[in-house]
């Protein structure tokens, strides 16, 4: 009889019972003159203790605006210094940190500050294209002529003020060095006695998913959840004080601030921010002048790093591991990864924000097979399982909805119980939604999520397996299949494909290839030729975008 699609990961590992707070202080007592933090485009330094210092001011002038355990903070910012700070800071007084996108608009940030209930948001001054502050003054009138702490707002009734990275920021703004300045009023016996009330299954972080109907749900993150994740992570990847990640991955996100931030801050490694937004050049650059031994970034980064014609004015030797997430990684890439950017110890993790986020990760001895078609085994202290539409455990081998349960999933949706039952349900399995299948070893593959499944003809067909497959023509640097409406079939076919630098392919020449290859229903109909792709600000492929974009242009034909 197969064995069920279930495995439990390793159950003998202890879980860190701190708050971040206090997991923080732990780490810069045992380390305090190593580097902690380094901010390349900022030109700034920590060493542990000096990142303490910036910290625990930040807490106390935290405190001295008022804010109390549970109170929402707003961060709206690229990567930097101040958002680093920012989040071991609230997490010392117990405020829970809301991460806003920094790519919102208007109407996106509206919805964010109104659903969580913001009580202060620090803010840039302006991102790419976006005037944070212009948006701000518009979303609230009586920002110009308020004052930092007692504004009063009818579209956001808990608002009581806005923090400005800027050096000069508008009237009614705070800007952060009067904020820090506040500090002084507030004792350093006073944040400790605010931190020993803390709880680690307290609320500490609320991050929006991005659907692709509908508006955002918090999903919202415990001290537990997210400490332990960053903490199992960095196990996982053997990372020590003697380590230093390159983190180009945005902050805001689960990537960025768990894995990263706390995944360091666990293991005493230094941090490494080679810009505010993924730039190729620049994380070349840091990984080479600052010797870092770890890289983190989803497939589509590493493949620009790959790709860019000045890689190899860098010294990339002092690279061993990282972490490629957000998307299963081709073959070709991993294989790159491994030869040309010396990462032989880099891992694939699996997850998403609701579970902290990482569920699998594969281990720095897997072999390459299973770096490339698997998502990795169950992590620590969690469980996972494959089940079919009537939530049963299926046979190993067979594909089903894969589903996670243990200490990382997170406390629920804020403020909407609904969404809540409809992801966690009763015995505490978060549904992922996300298409899988569960081998003998436990590995598990991504298959597809179960709405990007194409059904042509009554064929099943997965895109990751044809993305794979295209993966290994030469000319091919990136490729993502989608599904579009068709009367006859019901779904056809389309490949985005994204070519080397230099190299040449048609649409025909591509479609004739895959016949002599494939099963002719799983040749794309339709092939279209970018430089890139719709993608988040996490650098994730949006499916669901190229998906309109596509029937918009098949429609005009």
């Amino acid at each position: 009889m197969p064995q069920p699609s279930h495995s439990q990961g390793n159950q003998d590992k202890p879980l860190l019972t701190q708050c971040i707070g206090d997991a923080f202080d732990t780490t810069v007592a045992r380390f305090p003159e190593r580097e902690a933090l380094v901010v390349c485009h900022q030109a700034l330094r920590f060493t542990w203790q000096q990142l303490a210092d910036a910290v625990d001011q930040h807490a106390r002038a935290l405190m001295a605006l008022g804010v109390q355990p549970g109170d929402r903070l707003g961060i709206w910012a690229p990567n930097c210094a101040e958002w680093c700070i920012t989040q071991f800071a609230s997490a010392k007084v117990g405020a829970i940190l809301v991460n806003i996108n920094p790519a919102y608009r208007s109407s996106e940030l509206d919805y964010a500050l109104g659903q969580s209930g913001c009580r202060w948001i620090i803010c840039a001054d302006a991102f790419k294209t976006s005037d944070y502050h212009a948006m701000l003054l518009g979303l609230i009138p009586g920002l110009a002529n308020g004052q930092p702490g007692a504004l009063t707002s009818e579209r956001f009734p808990e608002l009581r003020g806005v923090v400005s990275l800027a050096a000069t920021p508008p009237s009614g703004f705070l800007a952060w060095p009067d904020l820090q300045a506040r500090a002084e009023s507030v004792s350093r016996e006073a944040l400790a006695e605010r931190q020993a009330q803390l709880r680690c299954d307290d609320p500490i972080n609320i991050q929006y998913t991005s659907g692709t109907t509908g508006f955002p749900k918090g999903a919202t993150l415990s001290h537990s959840n997210i400490l332990n994740n960053g903490y199992m992570v960095g196990e996982s990847l053997g990372l020590t004080e003697h380590d230093r990640l390159v983190v180009p991955v945005p902050l805001y996100h689960c990537f960025g601030m768990v894995m990263a931030n706390l995944g360091c801050m666990t293991h005493g490694s230094a941090l490494i921010y080679p810009n505010d937004a993924f730039d190729p050049l620049a994380t070349l650059r840091a990984v080479a002048e600052e010797k870092a031994t770890a890289l983190y970034g989803v497939p589509t980064m590493f493949i620009a790093e790959l790709d860019h014609p000045q890689r190899r004015e860098f010294d990339l030797s002092s690279l061993r591991t990282g972490i490629m997430a957000g998307a299963t990684c081709p073959i070709e890439v991993m294989r790159r990864v491994i030869g040309e950017m010396h990462m032989a110890e880099v891992q694939i993790a699996y997850g998403m924000t609701e579970t902290s986020p990482v569920s699998l990760q594969t281990g720095a001895t897997d072999d390459l097979d299973r770096r490339v078609t698997s998502v990795g085994r169950t992590q620590p202290r969690l469980e996972s399982k494959v089940t079919d539409v009537d939530g049963n455990t299926l046979p190993r081998g067979e594909i089903g909805e894969l589903c996670t349960r243990g200490y990382s999933v997170m406390l629920g949706y804020w403020n909407n119980p609904k969404a809540t039952a409809e992801s966690i349900d009763e015995e505490g399995w978060m549904h992922t939604g996300d298409l899988a299948v569960m081998d003998e070893q436990g590995y598990v593959r991504i298959v597809g999520r179960s709405k990007d499944m194409i059904i042509r003809g009554g064929e099943n067909i997965y895109p990751r397996e044809l993305e794979e497959f295209f993966f290994t023509h030469p000319a091919v640097a990136d490729v993502q299949v989608i599904g579009v409406p068709c009367s006859k079939y019901g779904e056809e076919i389309v490949a985005w494909v994204r070519l080397h630098p230099g190299h040449t392919a048609s649409e025909e020449a591509l479609r004739e290839w895959a016949r002599t290859r494939i099963a002719h229903f799983k040749v794309p109909r339709y092939f279209r030729f970018v430089d890139e792709f719709p993608m988040t600000v996490t650098g994730k492929v949006q499916k669901f975008r190229m998906r309109e974009i596509s029937v918009e242009e098949l429609s005009a034909r």
